[in-house]
């Protein structure tokens, strides 16, 4: 029979307050030891990217075994280090396998690569909707701008697939597949835990969110069908060859500067879910043990591993010197392809969301004071002043004639 010494693992994609009463109810029965995984079919066969957590003495024991099996990347490169044949054993590399902290830690990181992986879908997506309906060009020349891209910033295995779905004609019908998918997505509901939870702890992640809704409206089929003849369509822009190409290059900055936004929201997810749980979680490692295996692997987690290398305690990834390089150089064709897509009447939330998340985040003074003043009005729900020492709460009295302004005793 099972001992109290022996070690079951939970490598399913577990909601992560689940994973933690598990380990609580079998505590005395056996050690439940959880490990979220990352990598689909690819994965499964040549290596995933493996997110343990729970007891260190199990993990003591677990680790040689996830670190062989574990996808590798290249020590210098960051890059993966492909394997093709099933058994094919790889020695050299970095493992794509950390411990990240107790029980529960490994699957809610896990939930936030998946928030992040539907945030990077759908920017994709979006991109895609506005060259295809925003530029009329057609799978294959979107293709090659994807297979292009794809050797720049925006290297990254979902770009990759990406380029073979457009490119794949029907055995049936000899005509792109895609153009014959049902406009409908699917979700598993990790997507939604990871914004669920940003609300729960207070971290904006509209990106991710945005991502979510996107899947939601597109399982309104008939409702998107019958506001499509009668909302009218905004005047279509024609534009020449070489206007095309700089809405592409335009497009492409935005692109890379949502996904940017994108992954900065997650890692601040964690970062404060790390506060409110009592985790240490190591953010250098797991940008690194994102590199390979996973869904989301992609080029600039190198440079996400190096950002938190720099400053371990980096608040916001949009703060670090690289990234206000990356983004400083270009929002303005961030901004000028979100403008051409939205004259053409091509939805863009995710692109457009994280553009509102940029904005937010440099901008010193947000409307937040008259909206205070409006809680204030309507609820006495107080407000600090910009005149006075922090901490200290006023209310004015409305109702009254004089308004005057009191001071609110805490």
């Amino acid at each position: 029979g099972i001992l109290p010494d022996d070690i079951i693992i939970d490598t399913g994609n577990s909601l992560w307050i689940d994973t933690v009463a598990r380990e609580k109810k079998y505590q005395s029965n056996f050690l439940l030891f959880s490990s979220a995984v990352s990598g689909g079919e690819v994965g499964a066969r040549f290596g995933p990217s493996l997110m343990p957590s729970g007891s260190p003495y199990a993990w003591d024991r677990v680790k040689p075994i996830w670190e062989a099996i574990a996808a590798k990347v290249d020590t210098t490169t960051g890059k993966p280090i492909e394997r093709t044949q099933p058994g094919q054993v790889i020695t050299d590399g970095e493992p794509c396998a950390t411990y990240i902290g107790p029980a529960g830690a490994g699957h809610y990181v896990k939930m936030v690569h998946n928030g992040i992986e539907y945030a990077d879908m759908q920017i994709i997506c979006e991109a895609y909707h506005v060259l295809k309906s925003g530029l009329n060009l057609n799978c294959d020349e979107i293709a090659d701008i994807f297979a292009e891209w794809n050797n720049g910033p925006l290297d990254s295995y979902l770009m990759e697939i990406s380029v073979e779905v457009l490119r794949h004609k029907s055995s049936d019908t000899n005509t792109p597949l895609v153009d014959l998918i049902l406009d409908k997505a699917g979700q598993k509901g990790t997507g939604l835990w990871t914004a669920m939870s940003s609300l729960e702890v207070g971290c904006p992640a509209p990106t991710i969110a945005q991502a979510v809704y996107a899947r939601s409206i597109s399982s309104f089929k008939e409702l998107r069908t019958q506001a499509s003849s009668l909302f009218g369509s905004p005047q279509q822009v024609i534009v020449s060859k070489e206007e095309k190409q700089q809405v592409v290059e335009q497009l492409h900055d935005a692109m890379y500067c949502a996904k940017i936004c994108a992954y900065a929201q997650g890692f601040q997810l964690m970062k404060l879910a790390a506060k409110e749980h009592g985790w240490t979680l190591n953010f250098a490692s797991i940008a690194k043990i994102w590199r390979a295996g996973c869904i989301i692997r992609a080029a600039f987690l190198q440079s996400i591993a190096q950002a938190y290398e720099r400053n371990e305690d980096l608040e916001n990834l949009l703060l670090d010197d690289f990234f206000v390089k990356e983004l400083n150089s270009r929002q303005q064709n961030w901004r000028k392809a979100i403008c051409y897509a939205t004259m053409q009447g091509v939805p863009i939330g995710a692109l457009s969301s994280s553009l509102a998340y940029y904005d937010s985040i440099r901008s010193e003074t947000l409307p937040a004071n008259l909206l205070q003043g409006q809680r204030d009005y309507f609820g006495a729900h107080t407000f600090e002043r910009i005149d006075k020492a922090s901490g200290k709460k006023y209310h004015v009295e409305w109702s009254t004639n004089e308004r005057k302004t009191i001071l609110v005793d805490s």
